[in-house]
């Protein structure tokens, strides 16, 4: 006799699936048997990821939207329930650094940074939520919300304060909720992912850093890009039935360590280091960094500020 895991029938949604993580949590809910909504900013990457999924044998359909409009977050799931019929799996892959924004010391984070970190990682993260929830609480058959949260929240995070912050705001966020929604039948959980080497960690890092972030480890290795998207694929199945209100982090071990690299400022990657014969530079707008970083941004994956590699926790 075998265990399996199996989502057919279940309808899940997940934000920030045009790249990186989330689209790898997208893909592997779909191979366990979910009608899957992938959500991204830019219709094009929503549209690839739809196309992957059905050609593996799949369903899946575009949910087109900017998270950080709220009317578009209430569209999204509104067409999730027209075209899928219902929600069952929630994933809010939003957050990181906001375009523009980059690592800085506490002292030189004004409020309008504050806000633009805080709405970014928290408060789209949260309506998203309230959307969810909203349809759950109306199907009367339970669900699952998952948020993707960040390992900062388990170490002192210097350069990157506001975001820790507002990071570990959504774990209490996520145990609040569970004991709110648990007794209508909707888990609540939060997950984090450790350094993953992506084309755009290895573009900001020197291989000697990657090498101490990995010996720093306590599996002394990196984390593959579907490692959150197999967490999250069990822990909105039956199996984890029980299970609600965790934090829980697929991140290699990282979180035990006492000698991780410390923080790094923008200038400090490769990223913000000059070309030749280009000035030094740190960009309002560093589109040209492709995808998400850490989790989606914005619930989009749409581009953003590439200082927000300087953690050592990059994703996309």
């Amino acid at each position: 006799m075998s265990i399996t895991i199996d989502h057919a029938g279940k309808v899940a949604l997940v934000t920030g699936a045009g790249a990186g993580i989330g689209r790898e949590i997208a893909r592997w809910l779909a191979r366990a048997g979910a009608a899957v909504a992938v959500n991204d900013i830019r219709a094009a990457n929503a549209d690839a990821v739809v196309a992957e999924i059905v050609a593996e044998g799949g369903m899946a359909i575009a949910a087109v939207a900017d998270c950080r409009v709220d009317a578009q977050i209430d569209q999204m799931v509104a067409r999730t329930v027209e075209q899928l019929g219902g929600l069952d799996i929630a994933v809010n892959n939003i957050g990181m650094l906001p375009p523009g924004r980059t690592t800085l010391p506490f002292v030189e984070m004004d409020g309008d940074y504050w806000r633009d970190v805080v709405a970014q990682n928290l408060v789209l993260a949260a309506l998203s939520a309230r959307a969810e929830a909203r349809v759950m609480l109306d199907q009367r058959r339970g669900g699952v919300i998952v948020f993707v949260s960040s390992g900062e929240t388990t170490r002192p995070s210097p350069l990157n304060s506001s975001y820790a912050a507002s990071k570990h705001a959504l774990n209490h966020l996520t145990t609040s909720l569970a004991v709110e929604l648990g007794v209508d039948g909707i888990r609540v959980l939060a997950i984090a992912p450790g350094t993953t080497l992506t084309e755009t960690v290895r573009a900001a890092f020197t291989d000697e850093h990657v090498e101490r972030i990995v010996d720093s480890t306590a599996l002394k290795r990196m984390v593959e890009h579907d490692e959150l998207a197999r967490l999250t694929t069990f822990l909105a199945s039956d199996l984890a039935r029980c299970i609600t209100g965790q934090f829980i982090i697929a991140d290699a071990g990282a979180f035990l360590s006492r000698t991780r690299p410390r923080n790094l400022r923008h200038e400090e990657t490769q990223l913000g280091l000059p070309r030749i014969g280009e000035a030094s530079r740190v960009s309002p707008d560093i589109s040209a960094v492709p995808g998400e970083i850490n989790d989606g941004v914005a619930g989009s994956g749409a581009p953003i500020g590439a200082s927000s590699l300087a953690k050592g926790e990059s994703h996309a």
